[in-house]
């Protein structure tokens, strides 16, 4: 194009040129090719011809020298450049940020069912109350999601000790646990025999779960037989049995301390031995990029440590 017909197609001083324009500009300048923008912006060689062609004579000004299988900025084109792209990267930034500030807020968490029921959940207001604009999303399961593929930030894993991935948040200790009226009746270890075992159903159906080996092993009771066994699939369920004074339940500590603090389970023999088994706070990649993930996690450690402090 002529410089003189470029001038004679120019628009009104301060009218500014569509951003489609503009955005074939910016990546023709950077590439120095109509052909590497036009794959860049998934147009057609001509395509981004003709664009660059229509912002010249809005602007009435030549913004490339043609050269022989080559393009190069004018002494215009160069300072179009640089305040298109200046501009642009405004306007991405700030459509970033607009586009985050409406977005919702979310931390989704994998975890035990016991875990989520028994601890988590009797605790997260506290959470929610510091950070009202967060949605807390919560996958109590026994399966071992994927953090990634399942899109989770957190997950609170229940391993043995030495085999958790990520920082421990506590460790086990497991003790018997009744109701007050239960306990009242209990005068030597040997009474257990006379109560119902509450439990949670395992796979192998054993006759001993693996909840209460430690503590029998310690107690020098390994063939103890209880009067009779109910088998829940949640040990929530099987806690709250207990609380309702129909049996006695092998007690995970911390898990349970509020009902022991407050009176409705108690510990009528003995103390807790170590189940050598804990609660690992494992983080996915995506939390990294996610504030409110990480504040969540620091919760779960500041909750642990007052829990344990009390």
């Amino acid at each position: 194009m002529h410089p003189e017909n470029a001038k004679a197609l120019g628009a009104t001083n301060g009218e500014l040129p569509p951003l489609e324009l503009l955005r074939s500009f910016d990546a023709a300048a950077r590439r120095l090719s109509f052909t590497l923008a036009a794959g860049e912006l998934h147009l057609t060689q001509s395509a981004v011809s003709r664009q660059i062609q229509q912002l010249e004579a809005s602007l009435g000004v030549l913004l490339f020298e043609r050269r022989h299988r080559a393009l190069a900025l004018t002494e215009a084109g160069g300072v179009m450049q640089r305040a298109v792209t200046d501009s642009l990267e405004r306007l991405r930034d700030a459509t970033a940020r607009v586009r985050a500030s409406s977005a919702p807020r979310q931390v989704a968490i994998t975890t035990t069912p016991g875990f989520a029921s028994l601890w988590l959940i009797p605790k997260l207001a506290r959470f929610t109350s510091t950070h009202p604009q967060v949605d807390v999303r919560v996958s109590a399961t026994l399966d071992v999601l994927d953090l990634e593929s399942s899109r989770l930030d957190l997950a609170v894993r229940f391993a043995p000790i030495g085999r958790g991935v990520g920082p421990a948040l506590f460790e086990e200790s497991v003790i018997p646990l009744c109701s007050p009226q239960l306990a009242a009746a209990l005068r030597a270890v040997s009474d257990f025999s006379q109560l119902t075992l509450l439990t949670v159903e395992y796979p192998d159906h054993s006759e001993a779960p693996a909840d209460w080996e430690p503590w029998l092993k310690v107690m020098g009771l390994d063939d103890v037989r209880m009067k009779s066994t109910l088998r829940f699939t949640q040990y929530a369920d099987a806690v709250a049995a207990a609380v309702a004074g129909q049996g006695v339940v092998i007690g995970r500590l911390p898990l349970l301390r509020e009902l022991v603090r407050d009176g409705r389970l108690v510990a009528p023999l003995g103390e807790g031995v170590a189940s050598h088994r804990g609660y690992f706070i494992e983080t996915s990649r995506r939390a990294a990029g996610n504030r409110d993930a990480q504040d969540f996690a620091q919760w779960l450690r500041d909750e642990a440590e007052a829990a344990q402090r009390s």
